[in-house]
């Protein structure tokens, strides 16, 4: 497994940004598959985006893509949320994961390692 640690949020306005950050220990970053998810309350953790090992691949779900761009830094075992034109709805907790597999997967169950969450708040 690999340890995650999330930092960035915090509360902003909405059509503000935020840059989630999320630092990497352990497992060899540079052959772990990455992915943000969220979690609203009273709802279930979703899928955000993901990034292959060498971040040629990513994925985003529908209600983020052309917002939010992830990205990694595999020299500095980061990975990285930049999330622009925020949406009240867009709050939540974020996650990072992390994957012992080559691409991206939307599927929680395919992350071995979850950091502990950072707090993200839109106002309207």
């Amino acid at each position: 497994q690999v340890q995650l640690v999330e930092s960035g949020g915090g509360l902003v306005q909405a059509g503000g940004s935020l840059r989630l950050s999320c630092a990497a220990s352990g497992r060899t970053f540079s052959r772990s598959a990455m992915g943000w998810f969220r979690q609203a309350p009273g709802k279930e953790r979703e899928f955000v985006a993901g990034i292959s090992w060498g971040g040629g691949s990513t994925d985003y779900a529908d209600s983020v893509k052309g917002r939010f761009t992830i990205s990694r830094d595999n020299t500095r075992n980061m990975v990285a949320l930049q999330m622009n034109s925020l949406k009240p709805e867009d709050t939540a907790v974020y996650y990072c994961a992390g994957g012992s597999f080559g691409g991206v997967s939307d599927y929680a169950g395919s992350y071995d390692s979850w950091g502990q969450g950072t707090q993200v708040t839109v106002s309207s």
